[in-house]
C-alpha cells in the first residue's frame, strides 16, 4: 500500500469531532483515508446525511496529520507496519466484523490471513489444571494438525500460558496488544513478546504512546475474536475478559469452545456457565475440538478434483473450485478477494455448489472442496 494512503488513513483515526464508528463510515464509504482527505471540504455534496459537526469537523486535518507523520516515523524505525482496512494482508476474517479498526499496527512474521486461525483466551488467575489443559492441547494440536496461527492477549494467566506453549511447539502466535508498540505490557512478559516476534508477531489497534487504559482491553477482545475461527475458553471466573472474549466471537458468528471445570472451583465457573447456556461447546481435547469444527479432514492429502468431473459449472463457479484446487479450505473472505466475486454473490455460488454436492462448508466461514 502507498504511504501516502498510509498517511491520510493513520490521520484519519486522529480526527477529532467524530466517533470511531464516523470515521470507519467515512473509510468504507469513500474508498479510503486520501478519498476522505479529498473530500474534506465538500464531504456534504458525496455524503449528504452527514451532520453540520461533521462537516465543520472535517476542515481542519493539522494536528492529526502531524500526529501521523510522527507515527510513521517511529514505525520506520521500529520496523512496524501500518495495516490499513484495504490492505491485502490486514485479516481477512476481522475485516468483515462492523467495528473492526481502520488500521492495525503490527510487527512480526506471521501470515494474519492463515488457513486456520484459533484465539485461546481465559483468566489471568489460571491455576495448574488451566496450565495442563493448555500444554496437553497445543502439544497435541502439534501433533493433529500443526498449521495454525495461535492469537491471544499476552496478559498474564492463561494468554501468556498459550502463548509459551505455542512457541515451544513451533506454532505462529500472536499478541493482540490494548497499547501502543512503544511497550510491553505486563513488562515481565517483554522477553517472549521478542520471541514472537520472530515467531509470530504483536498487533494492536493504538498508535505509539497509548496507554494500556482499562478500556482497551476491552477494545482489544474484539480484534483477538474477529481475527479468529474459533475461540477457545480454558479457564475463567464467572465474569471476566475471557467471556466478553466468547461473546463477541459469538456476535461475530464464529464458534466458541470451553473446557470445564470440577463444580464449584472458582476459576472454572465462566467456562461451565457458558456451556451450560448453550454459549460455547464442550471440548476436552484437541481431538475434540477438530472434529467438532471439521478440521480434522486437514491432515489428509486432498486428492486433486479433475475440471471435467463437473462440466455443468458456470464460470463463476468453475473459478471457485479451481482456486479450492488450489489451495482447499479457504475462508469465505480470502475466496472472495481471488476470485473477484463480492461476498453476496460468492454466498450464493457457494450454495449452489454445496447442493451440487461440490463443497462442503466447515467452521469458520471456511469452504472444503469434497474429494472425488
Amino acid at each position: 500500500m502507498q504511504e501516502e494512503e498510509i498517511y491520510y488513513t493513520l490521520a484519519l483515526t486522529r480526527m477529532m469531532g467524530f466517533n470511531f464508528q464516523t470515521a470507519l463510515l467515512l473509510y468504507r464509504e469513500l474508498g479510503g483515508g486520501k478519498a476522505v482527505y479529498d473530500h474534506r471540504m465538500d464531504i456534504g455534496d458525496v455524503m449528504p446525511d452527514v451532520t453540520p459537526r461533521l462537516r465543520e469537523s472535517m476542515k481542519n486535518w493539522d494536528d492529526a496529520l502531524r500526529r501521523a507523520a510522527a507515527e510513521m516515523e517511529f514505525m520506520q524505525k521500529g520496523g512496524i507496519r501500518a495495516l490499513c482496512m484495504n490492505d491485502a494482508d490486514y485479516p481477512q476474517r476481522l475485516r468483515e466484523c462492523a467495528d473492526a479498526p481502520i488500521v492495525l499496527y503490527y510487527k512480526g512474521t506471521a501470515d494474519l490471513n492463515q488457513q486456520r486461525v484459533i484465539d485461546i483466551v481465559g483468566t489471568r488467575h489460571c491455576t495448574t489444571y488451566g496450565q495442563d489443559l493448555i500444554q496437553h492441547f497445543v502439544s497435541d494440536l502439534k501433533r493433529l494438525l500443526p498449521g495454525v496461527l495461535i492469537v491471544s492477549g499476552l496478559a498474564y494467566g492463561i494468554d501468556i500460558c498459550a502463548h509459551r506453549n505455542a512457541l515451544a511447539n513451533g506454532f505462529a502466535t500472536v499478541g493482540v496488544l490494548a497499547h501502543g508498540l512503544d511497550q510491553i505490557y505486563p513488562p515481565r512478559h517483554r522477553d517472549t513478546a521478542i520471541e514472537m516476534i520472530r515467531q509470530g508477531g504483536l498487533l494492536t489497534e493504538y498508535m505509539s504512546q497509548t496507554e494500556a487504559l482499562p478500556n482497551n482491553f476491552r477494545q482489544r477482545n474484539r480484534i483477538v475474536a474477529g481475527m479468529s475461527d474459533a475461540t477457545i475458553l480454558v479457564e475463567s471466573a464467572y465474569k471476566g475478559g475471557g467471556l466478553i472474549t466468547c461473546r463477541i466471537a459469538q456476535e461475530y458468528g464464529r464458534d466458541v469452545f470451553a473446557f470445564p471445570g470440577a463444580v464449584g472451583m472458582p476459576a472454572s465457573e465462566g467456562c461451565n456457565k457458558i456451556i451450560r447456556d448453550n454459549m460455547a461447546a464442550l471440548i476436552t481435547s484437541a481431538a475434540d475440538f477438530l472434529e467438532s469444527v471439521g478440521w480434522h479432514t486437514a491432515t489428509a492429502r486432498p486428492d486433486v478434483v479433475e475440471r471435467q468431473l463437473f462440466p455443468d459449472l458456470t464460470a463463476d463457479e468453475q473459478r471457485v473450485v479451481d482456486l479450492l484446487q488450489q489451495t482447499n479450505d479457504l475462508q469465505l473472505n480470502i475466496l472472495s478477494v481471488r476470485s473477484n466475486i463480492t461476498i453476496s454473490q460468492l454466498t450464493a455460488l457457494l450454495f449452489t455448489l454445496e447442493m451440487k454436492g461440490i463443497v462442503k462448508p466447515l467452521a469458520g466461514g471456511i469452504y472444503h472442496l469434497i474429494n472425488a
